[in-house]
């Protein structure tokens, strides 16, 4: 049986994010990803992008969230280029959708590291447009089946 996995056609896990999917580049194009191994009993996908390397001084909760995808369908196995699934939830700019990476160039580390985190649930969440990171994770507990990442990393040019 298949495993779970995410990986993206645009980079390799641990490589470097391309500019295009970036602050430097198009800043709201997301990178394709790819979905496979959906276990069985999925009853919806959650996919989080988060920046855990974000300085205290411009986030005290050391953590970055740059995309919050809820209520996404089993059957999806892409996220195309650009595109959105599911149900958009609330990242750290106060926005509904993706925001590429963006590390301050003031702080060390200069270079982030970006995690696209996937989980298959055995239920809907019952959450509305707009749900916050925190709000996501609360009602995903104890329906998680399986999670597995994607890790990328950015420097600025």
């Amino acid at each position: 049986m298949e495993m779970l996995s995410l990986t993206s056609t645009a980079f390799k896990h641990g490589d470097s994010i391309p500019l295009k999917y970036t602050c430097d580049g198009e800043q709201t194009v997301n990178p394709p990803l790819t979905i496979r191994g959906i276990p069985g009993g999925t009853q919806s996908l959650v996919l989080l992008m988060e920046d855990p390397d974000i300085p205290k001084k411009t986030k005290p909760d050391d953590m970055f969230d740059h995309w919050v995808l809820f209520n996404i369908p089993p059957v999806l196995t892409t996220i195309a280029e650009g595109a959105s699934a599911g149900v958009p939830g609330m990242n750290s700019r106060g926005s509904h959708g993706y925001t590429g990476p963006c590390p301050p160039k003031e702080f060390e580390p200069s270079e982030h590291r970006y995690f696209f985190r996937l989980y298959a649930l055995d239920a809907e969440l019952p959450l509305k447009y707009g749900a916050s990171k925190t709000d996501v994770l609360k009602a995903m507990q104890g329906h998680m089946l399986e999670e597995v990442e994607l890790m990328g990393r950015y420097k600025r040019i």
